[in-house]
Order: structure tokens, then C-alpha cells, then sequence
């Protein structure tokens, strides 16, 4: 292969227009007559088939990935077929990859010569990295940051998990599907200071004897 390509990580926050971002990078492709293929883990739920569908309502098909893909192999795989291979491949909710299939990712790059972008959330509920989002970092061509504004005007850095009341929530799984209904995106400081709030209003009042 003379194809000399590139694996991308495109990161921000929930609300940012990570999606939007690439169906509209796909539209652009078809304009101009470029292959293409996107991919979504399955572990996304939210929605029954598989398409990828931003906020604002627009949508393209795309392939599962499972947790037992190999994503080398099934790249491979459509050459073997097709006797062809897409220019670029655009991957929604890459946070959700393993590191193993980030590294077949990078394969399917060096080997094959095709460009790879990744869209995702960098950290979860809690401010720690998830798994995808680490081993992108670390192998990644180029780490773009797709930015966005806290309600303050600082610019957002957690994904911040809420309950019913809008309380922010420290404690549970990494992975919880959900919307605007269980996800507010802050920065660091409105972060703190909720947190902090909502301890102070759960701490028991002192009852003197």
C-alpha cells in the first residue's frame, strides 16, 4: 500500500457537536466522491438501528462495533471482498473502544493507508479517562478538542452525571446511556462547586443534646 495515512481523535465534551461534526464531515465526502465508512459501539443503545444520529436530527448508517470486534480484521475483510478500501473511516463514540481495537485501528492505517477519525468523550462522570479516549491519546496522528461553553462561559470540561433533582452524581457505573436527562456538561470549577453544594445540603444537621 502507497497510502500513506492518518489516525485522528477528535474529543469534547457531551453537547459539543462531536456528531454533527462527523455527518457533516461525511456529507462532505459524498459531495466530493469520497469513500467512506462509519462505525458505532454497540454499547450506545439509544438508538434500535444502527445509525448514527446527532441532536440536531440528522443521520447516516454506519457498522457495530461489538466488544469482540476486530476491526483490523474486518477492515481486511471488505478488501478481500470489494478488492477496495474506503478512503476514510469515521468512528462516533470512541470512547466506548477498547485499546485493543484502538490499536487495530492503527494498524489498519500504517498497513492499509486509510485515514481513521475518532469522536468522543475524553472523561467520564467522574473526570477519569475512559479507556478509548486513553489509548487515543497516546497513539493518535493528531488530537483535536472540540470546544464548548459551561453556562458561567468557562469552557466545559466534565461530563457531569445529575439525578432527577439535577444534583450531581459521584458514585456508580462508568457507562450510563442518557441524554440532557442524566448529563450536564460544566467546567471544572461549576464542577467542584455543585459537588460541594450537594454535600453540604446531604450532610445532617448537628443536634446538639
Amino acid at each position: 500500500m502507497n497510502r500513506i495515512g492518518k489516525l485522528y481523535f477528535r474529543y469534547g465534551t457531551m453537547g459539543s457537536a462531536k456528531t454533527a461534526m462527523l455527518l457533516t464531515t461525511a456529507y462532505n465526502f459524498e459531495e466530493r466522491g469520497m469513500s467512506y465508512i462509519c462505525f458505532k459501539p454497540v454499547v450506545d443503545t439509544r438508538d434500535k438501528k444502527n445509525v448514527i444520529r446527532s441532536r440536531i436530527g440528522i443521520e447516516r448508517e454506519c457498522r457495530w462495533i461489538y466488544k469482540e470486534t476486530d476491526l483490523y480484521a474486518e477492515i481486511r475483510d471488505i478488501f478481500e471482498k470489494t478488492l477496495d478500501l474506503p478512503q476514510w473511516i469515521l468512528i462516533d463514540e470512541a470512547q466506548f473502544l477498547s485499546a485493543g481495537q484502538v490499536d487495530q485501528l492503527a494498524r489498519t492505517v500504517d498497513d492499509f493507508g486509510i485515514n481513521v477519525i475518532c469522536y468522543g468523550l475524553r472523561t467520564d462522570f467522574r473526570s477519569h479517562l475512559f479507556e478509548g479516549s486513553r489509548r487515543l491519546f497516546e497513539i493518535a496522528d493528531t488530537i483535536d478538542e472540540v470546544k464548548s461553553t459551561c453556562s458561567c462561559g468557562r469552557k466545559t470540561i466534565v461530563n457531569a452525571r445529575i439525578d432527577s433533582k439535577g444534583d450531581i452524581i459521584t458514585e456508580g457505573e462508568q457507562v450510563e446511556i442518557g441524554g440532557n436527562d442524566r448529563y450536564m456538561s460544566v467546567c471544572r470549577k461549576c464542577w467542584t462547586n455543585k459537588r460541594i453544594e450537594r454535600m453540604s445540603r446531604d450532610r445532617l444537621p448537628f443536634e446538639s443534646e
